[in-house]
């Protein structure tokens, strides 16, 4: 039998060391590394197969259909081999549709045939409410899925489902955490999707290790992915976020699998933003935009009126900015606060905004217009729970602290984009016939852009398009004196 030989790697960054240390050597992370055992006898791997049945399909629990949940069946229909228009391939890897416009656009289409979904959210964001959504939509469509929970018992995934008006068609429901018995389900029934709900749950006999750390999460991850190929099965894990947002585990679970989502929002607020940040059968950096109902997640038609529907007419520091969330033009409104400090030193503080290009932007108003602003306190937000990392947003965020610091509103007719510079000039950005145009359609009469060089744009109608070279003729066309 192989010797057994264990290291420690970084649930953060990855990366692996011979021993224990508090404090990742490599991305700085404390108390982030722990044991992975790596190398295994493979008398291990024999013994469980034998325990579980792998291989003979003995031994292990069966999926029951989601809908016979509490009515005394025991086991599966038959799977299914059909043609459907569910699945769609020009030339391209099949696809699933899903029946949900906004998740198959952020997919670049449907889930494609074979292809492995990670999916992180908050808790209580809508994850697992999104998955069976799609599992409703998968099984319409005619195809077998595959729901596999590790944290929900199968009544109350069927009350669930019951909430959201889930007929449940074709839905097999397994309630495990291991992994060798998920393994058996899939390999004996093969479905068209799976979903697990979530991977930090799973757990493997081969390893020693307690569910979730980190060399689980990998292992599992990579027994599932291999089937998933070679199977030619669509397959969602849905994974637990950190404190930071980020997916919990190592960043390598992230170049595993062919597409990364976000699920995000306040649980305050209704709506809900799925964002993609790799997709290898879609454009990367695409959203969609749905509102939490009682009956689910449903699309909103129009972003821009959902940012726009609150906002205060006449108040100072509220600039209304054409951002872009993948190739989608939103209208969202960008707020600021300047005033005196009551501390002994000045606030910066920033919501949806990254605080250091505030910082910057400050230092540019200062230099070039003579705005006193180190002395204040400053405060940023983006209406909505909208989070905002593009150069177009620096115009108007000057604009919102020029806005709140003269107490002077910027008309309500205008929306203001571009890059600033520290020379104090405004550059040209990406997407800015795309911008106008959904800036007029929003009834919006006025737009100061860039007034640099770049292309011929074709000018909505009903909308006055003034180029601003500087953030001082930026300030003197909004506040003429």
């Amino acid at each position: 039998m192989a010797k057994s030989r264990t290291q420690y790697q970084c649930q953060s960054c990855g990366a692996r060391f011979p021993k224990w240390m508090g404090r990742c050597q490599e991305c700085g992370e404390w108390n982030s590394v722990v044991e992975d055992l790596t190398a295994h006898g493979p008398g291990v791997v024999h013994l469980h197969a034998a325990r579980t049945g792998i291989g003979g399909g003995l031994g292990a629990p069966t999926a029951v259909l989601l809908r016979d949940v509490g009515a005394g069946t025991t086991g599966p229909e038959g799977g299914k081999s059909m043609e459907s228009p569910g699945l769609e391939g020009d030339g391209e890897p099949a696809r699933l549709r899903t029946g949900m416009a906004e998740l198959e656009r952020v997919l670049g289409g449907g889930i494609p045939a074979g292809a492995v979904v990670l999916l992180g959210g908050d808790p209580g964001i809508g994850k697992s409410t999104l998955v069976l959504q799609v599992l409703e939509g998968v099984g319409a469509a005619g195809y077998d899925t595959l729901y596999i929970s590790g944290e929900e018992s199968a009544s109350q995934i069927k009350q669930r489902a019951g909430r959201l008006g889930c007929a449940a068609r074709g839905v097999r429901l397994l309630a495990e955490v291991e992994l060798e018995p998920m393994l058996v389900e899939i390999e004996r029934n093969p479905p068209r999707l799976v979903v697990l709900d979530s991977i930090q749950t799973a757990r493997s006999a081969e390893l020693d290790s307690a569910a979730g750390n980190v060399s689980q999460v990998r292992a599992c991850a990579a027994r599932l992915i291999e089937v998933a190929k070679r199977r030619d099965i669509a397959m969602v894990l849905i994974g637990h976020v950190t404190k930071e947002g980020a997916l919990a585990g190592p960043r390598t679970l992230e170049h595993m699998v062919d597409v990364v989502l976000y699920l995000e929002g306040l649980e305050e607020r209704p709506h809900r933003i799925l964002r993609s940040v790799k997709n290898r059968f879609g454009a990367s950096h695409e959203v969609g935009l749905f509102a939490m109902t009682a009956r689910g997640l449903t699309p909103v038609e129009n972003p821009s009126a959902l940012f726009l529907g609150e906002r205060a007419q006449g108040a100072s520091g509220t600039v209304v900015l054409p951002a872009m969330e993948g190739t989608r033009p939103v209208l969202v409104e960008v707020q600021a606060l300047v005033g005196e400090h009551a501390s002994a030193y000045s606030r910066r503080t920033a919501v949806g905004v990254d605080p250091n290009r505030v910082a910057l932007l400050q230092a540019v108003l200062e230099k070039h217009l003579g705005s006193a602003l180190s002395g204040l306190d400053i405060y940023l937000n983006v209406a909505g729970g909208l989070r905002l990392n593009e150069p177009a947003l620096d115009a108007a965020v000057a604009a919102a602290m020029l806005s709140s610091f003269r107490n002077l509103p910027v008309p309500a007719e205008v929306v203001v984009f571009g890059e600033v510079g520290l020379a104090g000039e405004l550059r040209s950005v990406r997407n800015t016939q795309e911008r106008l145009a959904e800036a007029a359609r929003q009834g919006f009469t006025r737009a100061l852009v860039p007034g640099s060089r770049g292309e011929p744009l074709t000018l909505p109608k009903g909308l006055r398009v003034e180029p601003v070279r500087t953030v001082r003729e930026l300030a003197e066309t909004l506040f003429p004196t």
